[in-house]
C-alpha cells in the first residue's frame, strides 16, 4: 500500500505565500508523474501543476507565474510554492502520484487526503 501525506496548508492573507509538501511512502519501486490538483466548494477538481519524474512542468494558466511546483526523487516529495496568492486560490489541495509499486511494468494513481489553503481578501 501506498500513502500520500500533504502538509503546509493553512490561512493567508491575500499576496502571502505557502508551501505545500506531499510525501509518498509504502511499496514504492517508482514513482512517474506527481501534482497537485485542487478542489473548490462547488466545484469540479482541477490540475494546478504537474511535474515529471525527469523535472518537466507544466501549469493551470491561472497559476503560471506564481506557483512554482519541484520535487525530490530521493525522498519521493512533490512541493508546490505558492506565491501571490487571491482569495480565488481557495479549495482542498491535494497531491496526486502514479507509483509503480513492484517492478515498473504499471503504474497506480494515488491520492492524498487534501490540505485546505484559504485566502483572506
Amino acid at each position: 500500500q501506498v500513502q500520500l501525506v500533504e502538509s503546509g496548508g493553512g490561512l493567508v492573507q491575500a499576496g502571502g505565500s505557502l508551501r505545500l509538501s506531499c510525501a509518498a511512502s509504502g511499496s514504492i519501486f517508482s514513482i512517474n508523474a506527481m501534482g497537485w490538483y485542487r478542489q473548490a466548494p462547488g466545484k469540479q477538481r482541477e490540475l494546478v501543476a504537474g511535474i515529471t519524474s525527469g523535472g518537466s512542468t507544466n501549469y493551470a494558466d491561472y497559476v503560471k507565474g506564481r506557483f512554482t511546483i519541484s520535487r525530490d526523487n530521493a525522498k519521493n516529495t512533490v512541493y508546490l510554492l505558492m506565491n501571490s496568492l487571491k482569495p480565488e486560490d481557495t479549495a482542498v489541495y491535494y497531491c496526486n502520484a502514479q507509483v509503480s509499486p513492484y517492478d515498473g511494468s504499471y503504474y497506480v494513481d494515488y491520492w492524498g487526503q487534501g490540505t485546505q489553503v484559504t485566502v483572506s481578501s
